[in-house]
């Protein structure tokens, strides 16, 4: 047993680190030690990795998934299937892509669209937390939507009345239908949008909108915030500023288990200002205690609830937008990994690839993996394969990370209907995953 001031650290049944606070005292000031390992595995856990459900996955699982992470980033690339279903598919194994849509897309809805981390489907009860950042669009808000809102507020009127009229609708039927398709700007990325589609995407920033779903091409459906959101959530006063900023601390500290300032406040993007009373809140009420991880020159925070296991049995291929890596900072703090997103980096520039998985096996990433769904071909193609340092071929990890890379690849291409797995000989770990794939 470990004395933190007047907390206790003790390990439940040799499985689980509980932390035991008094209700009323003063803040703990004494800093406790954790190893690496142990931070590793306090994250892992915290993030739900290693406890695939037997059988086929239910809506409750995927309801399991929601209340751990808290958060699945949305984002626009499919080159091998959208980001928000692979943090799914890496806690769950194959599940039905259609529970997570219609937990999006139907009432009673589970989750619900919002700028929380980035593009992000969060549960109804954390939207209501985010309304401060809502009100705080015309400050916030990509400075093109703001423009757009300012300079035709007749066009503000009209998109508002018919989303209210005949929502859902994308922001192509609102153009259509309002007839204010303005010639557009041929830029990079596709951020040709028209004066309606800014001004639509500010009033979902804003709150005024919301989004009922995606469509199969992947366009929002804006509809009123009393036609998506459940109706117990719309009935909630809004919280105070400073009670929502300690509810989405408190959602980041248990997602994470442990973490640093920065770590905590960057799951739901807060500014520092914002997130240090929060913490200090939590740390007040016993809920978080300051330790020391090693390695780590900023202090770090272990939630009263974190579990610690002797062991993790984690295999999973990680999006990039995953809960538990995409705070590079974090990341590589916490596992020596270094990992930067290279999609928009000129091919010829590229070191690891387009779209870059890395493979966790128990507490580690050990391994990276560029992947590329050929979908007319039926084939999921590894276009590189990458192993860590110590994982290469020749040390004594090498053959473990080789066939549970391989069986975690051979996973995901039957989730995605696929029938081969093709590895494109690049990278130092390709050949002896094209032998493993092979057998």
């Amino acid at each position: 047993m470990i004395t933190a001031g007047s907390a206790r650290l003790s390990v439940v049944d040799g499985s689980m680190l509980r932390v035991t606070a008094p209700s009323i005292g003063p803040p703990l000031r004494r800093r406790e030690r954790v190893s690496l390992a142990q931070a590793r595995r306090v994250a892992v856990a915290a993030q739900g990795l290693g406890r695939r459900p037997p059988g086929e996955p239910t809506v409750r699982h995927l309801q399991k998934v929601v209340d751990t992470v808290g958060i699945l980033q949305i984002d626009s690339v499919n080159v091998l299937s959208r980001s928000h279903y692979l943090p799914v598919f890496s806690r769950l194994g194959r599940y039905d892509r259609e529970l997570l849509d219609r937990a999006a897309g139907r009432a009673p809805r589970r989750v619900v669209e919002y700028w929380a981390h980035e593009a992000s489907y969060v549960p109804p009860s954390t939207h209501r937390l985010l309304r401060h950042r809502m009100q705080r669009a015309a400050d916030d808000a990509w400075g093109g939507m703001v423009r757009a809102a300012e300079q035709a507020p007749a066009l503000v009127d009209a998109v508002r009345a018919e989303v209210a009229r005949r929502g859902p609708l994308t922001a192509a039927q609102i153009e259509r239908s309002l007839g204010h398709d303005h010639p557009r700007e041929r830029v990079e990325w596709g951020w040709n949008w028209s004066q309606a589609k800014r001004i639509v995407e500010y009033l979902f920033w804003a709150g005024e909108i919301s989004s009922a779903g995606r469509t199969q091409q992947f366009e929002r459906l804006y509809a009123l915030p009393e036609r998506v959101l459940p109706a117990a959530v719309l009935a909630e006063p809004d919280p105070s500023r400073a009670d929502a900023l300690r509810e989405l601390m408190r959602i980041a500290a248990r997602a994470h288990g442990i973490g640093t300032l920065n770590d905590l406040r960057d799951y739901f993007r807060l500014r520092p200002d914002d997130a240090r009373p929060a913490l200090a809140d939590l740390v007040d009420a016993g809920e978080l205690v300051p330790v020391q991880v090693d390695g780590w020159a900023r202090p770090a925070y272990l939630h009263v609830d974190a579990r610690l296991p002797r062991r993790v049995d984690a295999r999973a291929l990680l999006s990039p937008f995953d809960s538990l890596i995409w705070y590079r900072e974090r990341t590589e703090a916490l596992f020596g990994f270094r990992f930067r997103l290279e999609i928009y980096t000129p091919p010829p520039k590229r070191v690891h690839g387009y779209y870059v998985l890395p493979f966790l096996l128990g507490d580690r990433l050990v391994a990276r993996v560029d992947l590329k769904a050929d979908r007319p071909g039926g084939r999921l193609l590894v276009q590189a394969a990458w192993a860590e340092v110590d994982t290469g071929p020749g040390t004594p990890l090498h053959v473990d990370v080789v066939e549970g890379l391989a069986a975690e690849l051979v996973e995901l291409a039957g989730w995605l209907g696929l029938d081969d797995v093709t590895v494109v000989p690049r990278g130092d770990l390709a050949p002896s995953l094209a032998v493993a794939l092979s057998r």
